[in-house]
């Protein structure tokens, strides 16, 4: 009794204090000049990166295309050529039937965990995020190992990749709204007497159209500029714009076709991007109720069960298959494989193990490189500037290819020629991984308290004392979790890392690549276990930071 008495009387004089250092806090006042000039000049940063290495690449792919020899020339003859529309209806064509597959895979997954509690459910939903944060070489390869011979370069090939790959969309965005329904609409439409198939037509779909939506037009942007499981699984008999673009400008050299392309993609980006912005508006919201998930009864719960483990025996196939076939060797199982990644081999200038390392360096750098863009874009953000936050989000949504081609063409002459540099790689990477960054750090930064640094001030503590006692272990965590995600995409980005990356410094990716364009069984085992080393480093990134997410949480 007299503990509590004592933590009780220590906490009451602590709120006094409290108290007291916020009523010594001015009302918010106008930023002065100077928070102002600081403002924009944080803001400066991320959009100075942005217009060297972003726009200005763009730019360089309009110039080849529309002014090669310093008139307009419009490229009439790529734009209207039969093969170049044949790849266009095929990219649309593939991108909208891997959509609406992912769609009917998705959503039964996402009825289970948005509905209804049960143990192991924060597990289940980690082991579906695992297939999105694998790398797209990493997916192809794995296909390769699970389906049969003569089905593994096939359009069935690439479309089960793309289902596998992407239905983690899905089941967050459309699970993430859906939990948030009222279950009440259910109940009077089964007391008005409609049926289990009726309420899912007539309430649950419309209910969910602007998220069903949301997820379709993330994922058919995914489908539509997929770059890694196009070219390793549909080779020469399946092309579309982002594998063309490969094509023209690293193999066959025509870079007046390569940049067309490339602008007709982005067009097509744009458009994509605006159609689904407006639908997702004209679709409107469902009223939101928040509740907590009741557990499955009778019959719902072998439903549920079965779902839930029908889905993550599906998604774990393909893992599986590449583990296996990385152990085959001519006598049956071994580790051949993985002790081969020592020696030199004539498929690179390096050893396999020099790849990872190349990765692993790259990686750390461009995750530095995408903090220190990242975090004042994400300090911006959280201030209402919606302008850099759309400008960031710019990169997720072109083609990766084509930043890798744009950067051949931009940098290519003084004073910024990047070509031979090995800091073209990372900076490369960091463009497509500074986005992530934004995104872990702004909910935090919107989420912070202005009035405990303030207080702190006021009761007598220094600047450095408010960063290093405040502000830093609140935003630690986050930053942790924006450095994992940003290292994550780096080590796995291959789009744009095939472009620029130099032939006596290859990245995993590159190394995989190239390791599954030559000729034989043991270049094919070599592939697969640069693959499982690949996967081992991105699953260990993507749990330690979805640890430092729940730790946070907590």
């Amino acid at each position: 009794m007299k503990s509590y008495r004592g933590d009780r009387g220590r906490r009451s004089v602590r709120a006094q204090h409290v108290s007291t250092a916020q009523a010594l806090i001015p009302q918010r006042a106008q930023p002065s000049s100077r928070q102002r000039a600081a403002r924009a000049a944080t803001a400066a940063i991320p959009v100075a990166f942005l217009a060297v290495f972003f726009a200005w690449p763009l730019v360089a792919i309009f110039r080849r295309s529309l002014v090669p020899d310093g008139s307009l020339d419009v490229p009439v003859d790529v734009l209207t050529a039969s093969s170049t529309w044949h790849v266009a209806w095929f990219t649309f064509w593939q991108a909208t039937v891997s959509t609406g597959l992912t769609l009917v895979a998705g959503l039964p997954l996402a009825w289970a965990l948005a509905r209804f509690s049960f143990p192991g459910r924060s597990l289940v939903e980690a082991l579906v995020l695992v297939p999105f944060v694998l790398p797209t070489i990493v997916v192809a390869t794995a296909f390769i190992a699970l389906l049969p011979d003569g089905v593994e370069h096939s359009i069935w090939a690439i479309l089960l990749a793309h289902v596998f790959f992407n239905v983690a969309v899905v089941v967050r965005v459309v699970g993430a709204f859906w939990s948030g329904l009222d279950q009440r609409l259910w109940d009077a439409a089964a007391t008005l007497g409609a049926g289990p198939l009726a309420r899912q037509r007539s309430v649950t779909l419309p209910l969910l159209a602007p998220a069903l939506a949301s997820a379709a037009s993330i994922v058919f942007l995914f489908c539509f500029t997929s770059f890694g499981v196009i070219v390793v699984l549909g080779g020469i008999r399946y092309a579309t714009l982002e594998t063309e673009i490969y094509n023209q400008a690293a193999r066959l050299f025509e870079l007046r076709t390569a940049a067309a392309l490339a602008l007709l993609q982005l067009a097509a980006v744009v458009a994509v991007v605006i159609v689904s912005g407006t639908l997702e508006r004209r679709l409107g919201g469902a009223r939101r109720r928040g509740r907590r998930a009741p557990r499955p009864t009778g019959r719902t719960t072998i439903a549920v069960a079965a779902v839930v483990a029908l889905s993550l025996g599906l998604l774990a196939l393909p893992p599986l298959a590449l583990v296996v076939r990385s152990l085959q060797v001519a006598g049956g199982y071994g580790l051949e494989h993985f002790t081969s990644l020592a020696d030199s081999t004539p498929a690179l200038l390096v050893t396999p193990w020099h790849a990872v390392l190349n990765s692993l360096v790259f990686a750390a750098v461009a995750a530095a490189i995408a903090l220190a863009v990242g975090i004042p874009a994400a300090l911006s953000v959280a201030r209402g500037s919606r302008g850099v936050d759309a400008l960031l989000m710019l990169p997720l949504g072109a083609s990766a290819a084509m930043l890798g081609f744009g950067f051949l063409l931009a940098f290519a002459d003084p004073p910024l020629d990047l070509r031979s540099s090995l800091a073209i790689v990372p900076l490369a990477q960091a463009l497509v991984a500074a986005p992530f960054v934004v995104r872990s750090l702004a909910p935090a930064l919107r989420a912070r308290d202005d009035r405990l640094p303030e207080a702190a001030a006021v009761l007598g503590a220094t600047p450095a004392q408010v960063r290093r006692e405040i502000e830093l272990p609140l935003l630690a965590r986050p930053l942790a979790v924006a450095a994992g995600l940003a290292f994550a995409v780096a080590l796995g980005e291959f789009g744009a890392t095939v472009f620029v990356v130099r032939a006596d410094w290859p990245t995993l990716p590159v190394a995989i690549f190239r390791f599954l364009g030559r000729p034989g069984a043991d270049n094919v085992g070599t592939a697969m276990a640069l693959c499982v080393v690949l996967m081992a480093l991105v699953i260990v990134v993507a749990l330690v930071s979805q640890r430092a997410v729940g730790k946070g949480a907590r």
